[in-house]
């Protein structure tokens, strides 16, 4: 709708200060926030009065397109500020009072250059705990008393002195100050760390193979512009293929921009191909391609560049690791996507074991900004951006496990918690920070040795819907937010009742990497397990994108694996691994049955759903399911003929398939040599030529005698 008049008045802005301002900024290489606190409309009709005179119209604007306050802006979804990362503007309205998704502003603040300003509507900053954020819904927390969050965020704002705060209303106020000017005003050029990266790529590109390049740099530091640079320049050095990756296109716009701008070539006349590729007249080409297109097709390239790569899966990642000789990966240190150093603490294990000789490289002076720039600082502060766990010594220490309250926290300790989960999960986010803090059905844990912090764990309670409900969820009918686990059981598993227990979903735990192994993550897990006892919940369960190490993990904490995902996950590139441990004897028994169920199921489901699934993870699941069916004097007679040579592999296959599931089976299988065999070939149901060609066997014939080989371990 349009902006609508008021009776209540404001001093209009005076345009002569702000120009002034955001010239001094320009000159200083500095960005503001400005908070435009009062009456929606208010803010409206202020900013329609002085956005006109700023000439900043290279900018977006998240509200309705008829409330524009500038024409010329561009209007955006408060959501897609991830679409945005690595391009620039000069202009950012933020309309909060359409919704305030964390993650996305932060994002959207990254692509404002020097000189730039974000305005952000909102009310007055006293009443943002109170304030019903219409992202609420998408997160479950529209129903929360209270926002501690929010009221976090607005006290970092009232206490912070570059932050300029325009107060609309009676006794209206704002608080402009201005930048000091330096010897030599800022300018946007290559830095010395721009310099040697580019560097470093080129000798990446003509170097030795397998060394990849993993590339870290905060907003702002021209990773970007280095990496399109430097494939121009190996282009030019007579490399014929080099390829980009990226979570999409417009992540790697501005890498585009640079490289066009390095081989001498005019930008796109349409602005919906930006990464368009770069061909020099010698036929040599820079060109985008997406994650899923690059594994499908292989192209072969000389050099393959993956940007924004913690925003991409892990087994994505080591796909694209494995797939070619030349590799850059980068990523940003504190990113709103996620965390460039989780990334980077999980990815090194993974670079360590295929490609001992990679290389780091970190960028730390800003291009597109000056350093101590007060936006970057701010938005930092609110959203723990540079959160980091601290060095503990678990040696020798004393342990306490004890309930804790990350919003009553000093922010001194909640930081050093958020660290803690960045580093364990490099998806963490801050929307998963404002989760924390202000879902009232959350609880947490923390673990500390000699009064350091050195583990957390967060959980929420989901379930306890009546049966009828849980009813129309199982059925499809509704669609709940803020109960993932007791959802996911009844949808997708088909046990409605599976949404009537109350059940402590476990959401991270983490442990600082130096007291790892040592049961400090166990203890977390136990502690959760005693309160949920306690409180009368009916169990305990979890939900993670599924690895060997988590698998490990939970199933030594006790709980079963009650559902596995049919397709990957967005997030991790992982299937979804459920599991649950009843607490009460109602909570048990439906555990058992969903296990049985999902364990009859496997033999089809293994080779139709989860015919890629890394046969580590495969076999640590199938160790703990209960057998699918009654072992039979038939049954072994088959598997006696198949271990001794009598009967054929395809004729006896189901009978392998369900002694995959015997007690014990699966379990000695992970210390066999040729588990991988059996695993692809009678559990995922791989072809003979499949099997031969990942190196598994040489043929039928030596692939037959692996198998029977094996299978005389069962007689």
């Amino acid at each position: 709708m349009g902006v609508r008049t008021t009776e209540r008045q404001f001093t209009p802005p005076d345009s002569a200060h702000w120009c002034r301002l955001q010239r001094q900024l320009t000159a200083a290489g500095q960005r503001r926030l400005v908070v435009v606190a009062g009456e929606r409309s208010l803010a409206l009709a202020w900013l329609q009065a002085l956005l006109p005179a700023l000439a900043l119209t290279n900018g977006l604007w998240t509200g309705p397109q008829a409330d524009c306050p500038l024409p010329g802006l561009q209007p955006v979804r408060p959501g897609d500020g991830r679409q945005w990362l690595g391009r620039e503007i000069d202009l950012l309205v933020w309309d909060g009072w359409q919704g305030n998704p964390p993650d996305s502003l932060a994002a959207f603040s990254g692509t404002l250059k020097a000189g730039g300003l974000l305005f952000w509507l909102m009310p007055p900053l006293p009443a943002w705990d109170r304030f019903e954020d219409p992202d609420y819904h998408r997160t479950g927390l529209a129903n929360a008393a209270t926002h501690p969050f929010a009221a976090r965020l607005a006290g970092i704002l009232a206490n912070d002195p570059q932050v300029i705060r325009v107060e609309l209303g009676v006794g209206a106020t704002t608080s402009l100050s201005f930048p000091g000017l330096p010897e030599t005003p800022f300018a946007v050029g290559p830095t010395a760390g721009q310099r040697q990266l580019i560097d470093d790529i080129v000798r990446l590109g003509h170097g030795r193979r397998r060394r990849p390049l993993v590339i870290t740099a905060d907003r702002g530091r021209g990773k970007s512009a280095a990496l399109g640079m430097a494939a121009v320049r190996l282009l030019q050095e007579g490399r014929r293929r080099i390829v980009v990756t990226a979570p999409s296109p417009e992540a790697v716009a501005t890498l585009f921009h640079h490289a066009r701008i390095a081989a001498a070539q005019p930008q796109p006349q349409r602005p919906s191909d930006p990464v368009a590729p770069v061909r020099l007249p010698d036929g040599a080409v820079l060109e985008f391609l997406p994650i899923d297109v690059l594994l499908a097709e292989r192209p072969e390239a000389e050099l393959v560049i993956v940007d924004e790569a913690a925003a991409i899966p892990a087994p994505l990642l080591k796909s694209v690791l494995l797939g070619w000789p030349r590799l850059a990966f980068a990523t940003t240190v504190h990113g709103y996507e996620g965390s460039g150093r989780g990334f980077a603490i999980r990815f090194r294990g993974i670079l360590d074991h295929h490609t001992p000789h990679w290389r780091g490289v970190t960028l730390d002076e800003p291009v597109r900004w000056a350093a101590g720039d007060p936006l970057e600082a701010v938005v930092r502060k609110l959203f723990l951006l540079d959160a980091e766990s601290v060095p503990v010594e678990p040696v020798g220490s004393r342990i306490t496990v004890s309930r804790w309250h990350p919003a009553e926290a000093s922010e001194r300790e909640r930081a050093e918690a958020f660290g803690l989960l960045v580093d364990a999960h490099y998806r963490t986010s801050p929307g998963d920070l404002r989760q924390w803090l202000d879902d009232p059905h959350s609880v947490s844990w923390k673990v500390c040795c000699d009064g350091q912090l050195a583990g957390v764990l967060w959980g929420t309670v989901e379930g306890g819907l009546d049966p009828a409900l849980a009813e129309q969820v199982m059925l499809g009918r509704r669609r709940l937010r803020g109960q993932l686990l007791p959802q996911s059981l009844a949808s997708h598993s088909g046990f409605a009742e599976a949404a009537t227990l109350r059940v402590l979903r476990v959401v991270r735990v983490a442990v600082h990497a130096a007291a790892r192994n040592r049961g400090l993550g166990r203890q977390l897990v136990a502690a959760a397990r005693d309160y949920a006892r306690a409180g009368g919940l009916d169990g305990i369960g979890t939900s993670f994108g599924g690895s060997p190490p988590l698998v490990r993990f939970w199933q030594g904490c006790g709980l079963a694996l009650v559902r596995l995902g049919i397709q990957r996950e967005a997030s991790s590139g992982e299937y979804a691994v459920q599991m649950l441990a009843g607490l009460r004897p109602q909570a048990s028994a439906l555990t058992d049955r969903m296990a049985c169920r999902l364990a009859g199921h496997w033999p089809v489901l293994v080779p139709t759903v989860w015919p890629a699934l890394d046969p580590e993870l495969l076999l640590l699941l199938s160790a703990r399911l209960p057998a699918s069916a009654p072992w039979s004097a038939d049954d072994q007679r088959d598997l006696h003929s198949f271990a001794t040579g009598s009967r054929g592999f395809e004729l006896v296959l189901p009978v392998l398939r369900q002694l995959s599931l015997r007690p014990g089976v699966a379990a000695a299988l992970q210390r066999r040599k040729g588990n991988e065999l059996w695993v692809r070939g009678v559990m995922q149901g791989w072809s003979w030529r499949q099997l031969q060609d990942a190196g598994l066997c040489r043929g039928r014939r030596d692939g037959e005698a692996q198998l029977r080989e094996l299978a005389r371990n069962f007689l």
